[in-house]
């Protein structure tokens, strides 16, 4: 099928590049020439695990095509999908605003019957007003429709979480559209979940928003464990063996970020409370991640007299391991609290400082400063404490001993709960993490 996708993001251009793989053809539409240009070279403008490889292997067979000329685009496709972003507003209300341009250029623009696919995540009953926004503004006596499309990819992960989902959802109200949107599956060969526009809406927050509360659950339970002397991650092995409950989303932290979770938990809570509803669970969610990510921070600051003038490592910037994405990361809490304090932050992250230099650039800043390190061991030299935020695989292989080696003060504090607190304290390093012993 000719295949057009708006949007060049994590959802737009991993779509894309994957509808491309299964042997669509498939245009790329942004605004950014730059980036439209970057791409064609066969340079990703976001770091994600084979997506780089599959893209250059598809524009040289000609299955995948990059362009800013929307209306070359959209106007003889049989398919659009929208990836725009939906950002989220201060009220945690979804900006539809990319979304009402993309559909007047696709409705100004397209000069044959035309399915549109909405894959960013949309509040419910967004779609519906799509359409009859399109439709209020179709140039051509066309057939239109919109349907739901949304993704359940994970950062770091996202071109595997495509082409093997565990599920397709497609929200439809006919079968016109839905016998177009399987159409557009065929070659995957995943199950296909067909429902109705609205009910594929709640699906994506309803099971974002699960998550988020089990990630809070499990955050929850661990605080609590700390002041009990019972260890985090021998109650979460227990849980997991019950298949009611399963093993995934059960280690604790210091909350989750990224750009779904944050978003999703928020816009949902907004959306209950417009129909007059309070979601209750949503909103203690959202609460317990928001302390939770200073948790450490807290911890350390009852240790410490003061962190001014303290050379302090900071391992991890990334809001996970596997991407470049800092939104909502627990170092954009953190890292302004220790400067502020006057703290010294020597940082390491394998792909993410170029990203966190765009918000604290090398030098002074606040009440103290700020440097970047080469890898995680030259930011251990001579540092008095070491925060860590993102489970990076250079970070992980830390041994035990290069912390009493490296450090002025071994003193740690692990927001990922990567080392085992015996062996930490066998090398003689004071070792803080989040819910054992």
């Amino acid at each position: 099928m000719k295949i057009s996708v708006a949007g060049t993001g994590y959802v737009g251009l991993v779509a894309g590049v994957c509808f491309a793989e299964k042997g669509h053809d498939v245009t790329c539409v942004d605004v950014d020439e730059n980036k439209i240009n970057l791409m064609k070279s066969g340079v990703s403008p976001i770091y994600e695990q084979d997506l780089e490889k599959l893209m250059q292997k598809n524009y040289a067979t000609g299955n995948l095509h990059y362009t800013t000329d929307y209306k070359s685009a959209y106007k003889d496709a049989d398919i659009i999908f929208i990836g725009v972003g939906t950002p989220e507003q201060s009220d945690g209300s979804a900006n539809l605003s990319y979304i009402a341009a993309v559909s007047r250029q696709i409705a100004e623009t397209i000069e044959k019957d035309c399915l549109v696919v909405v894959k960013s995540t949309v509040p419910v009953g967004t779609n519906d007003k799509v359409e009859q926004f399109i439709k209020d503004f179709l140039i051509h006596d066309i057939r239109v429709e919109v349907a739901s499309n949304p993704e359940f990819l994970a950062q770091g992960t996202a071109v595997h979480d495509t082409l093997h989902a565990s599920r397709i959802i497609i929200g439809t109200e006919s079968r016109w559209a839905e016998e177009r949107l399987q159409e557009v599956y065929q070659n995957f060969q995943l199950p296909i979940v067909s429902v109705s526009r609205r009910s594929a809406e709640m699906i994506k927050y309803a099971s974002n928003d699960f998550l988020a509360l089990k990630i809070s659950y499990m955050n929850d339970i661990a605080n609590l464990c700390e002041l009990v002397g019972a260890d985090i991650e021998d109650v979460a092995r227990g849980m997991s063996y019950d298949r009611r409950i399963g093993d995934q989303f059960l280690n604790a932290g210091i909350g989750y970020g990224g750009s779904c979770f944050p978003k999703d938990t928020k816009a949902l809570k907004y959306l209950a409370e417009q129909h007059g509803y309070h979601l209750k669970t949503v909103e203690a969610a959202v609460e317990v991640n928001k302390g939770q990510k200073t948790r450490l921070f807290q911890k350390a600051s009852e240790r410490m007299i003061t962190f001014h003038n303290l050379r302090i490592a900071v391992l991890g910037l990334t809001f996970k391991a596997g991407t470049d994405d800092l939104r909502e990361a627990p170092s954009l809490d953190n890292v302004p609290l220790l400067l502020d304090a006057g703290a010294e932050i020597v940082a390491f992250d394998p792909v993410g400082m170029k990203n966190f230099q765009r918000y604290y650039p090398e030098g002074k800043s606040r009440n103290g400063r700020i440097t970047y390190a080469s890898g995680p061991k030259e930011a251990l030299q001579g540092s008095h404490l070491c925060f860590i935020f993102t489970e990076w695989k250079e970070i992980k292989e830390l041994k035990p001993d290069i912390f009493k080696q490296l450090m002025h003060t071994p003193l740690v504090y692990d927001g990922r709960n990567l080392y085992n607190p015996l062996e930490m304290k066998k090398a003689k390093v004071e070792y803080y993490s989040i819910g054992r012993k």
